[in-house]
């Protein structure tokens, strides 16, 4: 961690802002001693403490959290070659050695994370000393104090206990500290929220794009319910369903971004923003989640591109026949998450293919998209709510709650009614509604079904691998430490621990 914390700060916090997007592009080398001194100086900041959202949700995220679950898993091509740092996220098999890993993704989320954590450690150590218009200032403290309890909620839930830095890195001797306990880091965690969320403006106020009083609601009650502290959730969620400024989309493909439309809609709580075109802030999370080998004219009426390329290697965060499965009959979620595309060049038998199809939207150039991605949406909210009703016994408030959501996917009322049916019913429900939105796997980790769900799935992986995307040929079979390693957590980075003494 000492080379991260303490290079991070430089050479990556002055940043410009566009008028309505979170831009970030580097202007010059000045030091925090000389940069601070405005309003415009912080705004700039902030933005660039927004910047690694884009590299977590693009590149990280579904990998350390959607594929690693039963929701999605990879389709192998015998032609790449071996690719072991995501099939071994995919297959629970993450190799392990003195508490740490190797696998580079691992490393990339814990840097991501931590480079949020040192940009708004700099705007909030500075901040209060520097007179400008309270009320911006004090939105900018919220947004920077949100984005810092975002990192450590998604270090708390990859790792447990981690370093707590709370403020700069000055020296090279600051730049390791031990592990705070799980407990004191979720503890920073709800004090970050509970001051970012009087400080920021709501949704109707808020530029679009950045975090608001209800984001920052949004984001406590996942860490309440994440501690199982289910009357302080509900206290935290209450106002964002009484507050009248989010609503469920009328239907379900209308709550995803589009390219260039529909960003930040009724039912965005908050989403990671991206833009199409050649400033760099684009995206290329879709052509990822296809499966491979696609020609041009295979992927050219998916992405609506006038430059069509083909893409090879081994395609990613592919749809499971267990996600698919779970689709009740006349779902119209199913339709608008899951399309199908035919692989003239597959090795799989049967060569058409699933993959992840809510995220689609047309663009102009290859590998070059501007879809957002979302993180709450308001969907979420009422189902946050209803399972902290029913688990503290409100099961008949609860229900009308999950039946909202249901109404919206063309499903009938539910049938559960006692609490632990209920419980199940929203616990599925957030599988079809939420799949591929990266919360999968934190849903069995916090409740504590791993064992349960991720055992019979790597069961049925090994004995039928042609359906989890196998191809029909000698050797294209599950390796042997597959589903091996199912801890709660993730070791820690190996070239972190080499530069920390902790762990």
């Amino acid at each position: 961690m000492k080379k991260y914390i303490i290079g991070l700060l430089s050479a990556s916090l002055f940043l410009t802002s566009c008028e309505d997007f979170l831009t970030v592009v580097p202007e010059t080398q000045l030091s925090s001693a000389t940069f601070f001194k405005n309003q415009n100086d912080f705004e700039q900041a902030v933005n660039a403490a927004y910047a690694p959202l884009r590299t977590i949700t693009n590149d990280r995220s579904w990998l350390l959290s959607e594929m690693h679950s039963d929701n999605t898993y990879y389709a192998r091509n015998v032609l790449f070659g071996a690719v072991d740092n995501q099939e071994d996220l995919a297959d629970f098999s993450v190799p392990e050695s003195n508490g740490t890993t190797a696998n580079v993704h691992v490393l990339n989320q814990w840097r991501q994370d931590y480079l949020i954590i040192a940009r708004t450690n700099q705007i909030l150590a500075l901040i209060d000393d520097v007179d400008f218009d309270a009320t911006v200032k004090g939105n900018l403290k919220g947004q920077a104090l949100f984005l810092r309890a975002y990192a450590y909620f998604e270090l708390a839930r990859y790792f447990g206990s981690v370093p707590l830095h709370l403020k700069p890195v000055a020296v090279r001797a600051e730049a390791a500290l031990e592990l705070s306990p799980e407990a004191e880091v979720y503890a920073q965690i709800e004090s970050d929220l509970v001051a970012a969320i009087p400080l920021l403006l709501d949704k109707a106020t808020q530029q679009p794009g950045r975090v608001t009083s209800g984001a920052a609601r949004t984001l406590l009650a996942n860490v309440y319910i994440n501690q199982k502290k289910w009357s302080e959730a509900e206290q935290v969620l209450a106002p964002i369903i009484s507050g009248g400024q989010y609503m469920l989309m009328p239907s379900y493909d209308m709550a995803f971004s589009e390219n260039v439309a529909n960003k930040n809609n009724a039912e965005s709580v908050f989403e990671v923003q991206f833009i199409e075109g050649a400033a760099g802030l684009q995206g290329n999370f879709m052509y990822q989640f296809m499966p491979r080998p696609i020609s041009a004219a295979e992927l050219q009426p998916i992405m609506g591109t006038s430059n069509p390329q083909p893409i090879d290697g081994e395609g990613n965060n592919i749809p499971t026949p267990d996600i698919i499965e779970a689709y009740e009959e006349g779902d119209l979620r199913e339709d608008v998450s899951i399309g199908y595309v035919f692989l003239s060049g597959a090795f799989q038998d049967p060569k058409t293919l699933p993959y992840i199809k809510k995220f689609e939207s047309p663009h102009s150039q290859h590998n070059n998209h501007g879809m957002n991605f979302p993180i709450y949406r308001y969907a979420e909210v009422l189902l946050f709510m209803a399972e902290v009703l029913n688990e503290q016994g409100k099961t008949a408030e609860a229900i009308p709650l999950l039946n909202q959501v249901r109404s919206r996917a063309g499903l009938a009322a539910t049938t559960a009614s006692g609490q632990a049916d209920v419980r199940e019913a929203i616990f599925k429900e957030r599988r079809v509604e939420l799949a591929f939105e990266n919360k999968r796997w934190f849903d069995i980790q916090r409740t504590d079904r791993i064992q349960e769900i991720i055992v019979p799935f790597g069961q049925r992986v090994v004995a039928n691998p042609r359906a989890y995307y196998y191809p029909p040929i000698a050797g294209a079979v599950p390796r042997n430490n597959v589903f091996t390693n199912l801890n709660k957590f993730y070791a820690y980075p190996a070239a972190e621990s080499d530069l920390s003494p902790y762990f």
